[in-house]
């Protein structure tokens, strides 16, 4: 008798142990629990130990509070110009009350899928083919802005919405390829067309400035020749001064200037003139010149000096002579 009360003790206490260990539960990390207590909702576990009370308490859901990704399968749906193109998006969301999320809807996964097909289709109707293609940044946050006031009763928080792929139908696709093509051809003709420009242009500013500089060399060459023939001038015209200015301080005697006129007439004949004019006191200026020269080896033989001999001017007789 006594054995069989002690086995009886030790089933209820390894029957009691069992019980309080199985119903001890520890909530991980970015986990929450919703307890439902005789099937009406008692209250969420967050992350730590807990225990519920046995055949009374139960887990109803384990919710994650993580960051969940759903990539949904390609949406057909027509654009405003009637263009039928697939679009895939992927949906990026959070739990924020887990009540809500496991009371909220039956579904929210599907509930997400298709609230997200028909916000799109919504969008792209109202955009054409170009505007879809280039505007996915604006379809993105229409999209999550939709989704986010929708799934808000249900505790999901829509955090990003990206449309992942747009495929247009193959027809469009070869189309817009043509026009990409000539796209590209008519802008390489453009910029070779800009650079033979720029080319003539910088060949046209090189000939100008050639010619310029051109131009210039031959105004300093012709400054520098001028220059240069003026100060000729200057100088034998300061000779000439200079030599008129000794003849006048050698006080030079009629006779002496006749002697001068004849050397510049002897000059003058040597040139290429067929007629010249000839002074009639030129035909006794070689009798002159041996006169002189007697007088002055008699004035030195006597040790006087003679005094210039002034004679009156005479009209020149002008004669003409053909050479």
């Amino acid at each position: 008798m006594y054995l069989s009360n002690t086995i009886i003790i030790i089933v209820i206490v390894v029957l009691i142990v069992w019980l309080v260990i199985t119903n001890i539960r520890i909530v991980p990390q970015a986990n929450s629990y919703v307890i439902e207590r005789l099937g009406a909702y008692n209250g969420t576990w967050e992350t730590g130990l807990h225990f519920k009370v046995p055949l009374i308490d139960k887990v109803s859901k384990k919710v994650s509070l993580k960051e969940h990704v759903i990539d949904f399968p390609p949406q057909p749906v027509i654009t405003k110009d009637n263009v039928t193109i697939n679009i895939d998006t992927v949906v990026y969301f959070q739990i924020t009350d887990p009540k809500l999320y496991t009371y909220g809807a039956e579904n929210p996964m599907s509930a997400i899928e298709n609230l997200t097909a028909t916000t799109l289709r919504n969008i792209i109707g109202d955009l054409e083919l170009d505007s879809t293609l280039t505007s996915r940044d604006t379809i993105n946050g229409k999209i999550r802005i939709v989704l986010d006031e929708a799934t808000d009763p249900w505790g999901i928080k829509i955090n990003r919405v990206e449309v992942k792929n747009i495929d247009p139908p193959r027809e469009i696709q070869e189309a817009m390829e043509k026009q990409m093509r000539a796209e590209r051809e008519k802008r390489a003709v453009v910029l070779e067309a800009e650079g033979q420009k720029q080319s003539n242009i910088l060949q046209a500013e090189g000939s100008k400035q050639s010619r310029i500089l051109e131009a210039e060399g031959m105004k300093q060459s012709k400054i520098l020749q001028a220059e240069a023939e003026a100060r000729a001038i200057e100088m034998v015209q300061k000779a000439t001064a200079e030599g008129l200015k000794m003849l006048n301080a050698s006080a030079p005697t009629g006779e002496v200037i006749q002697i001068k006129s004849l050397e510049a007439f002897a000059k003058a004949a040597d040139g290429r003139a067929t007629k010249i004019i000839i002074p009639s006191e030129i035909q006794g200026l070689a009798g002159l010149a041996s006169s002189l020269t007697e007088i002055v080896k008699s004035d030195n033989a006597n040790g006087t000096q003679s005094k210039p001999i002034d004679k009156p001017p005479t009209k020149p007789n002008i004669k003409s002579v053909n050479k």
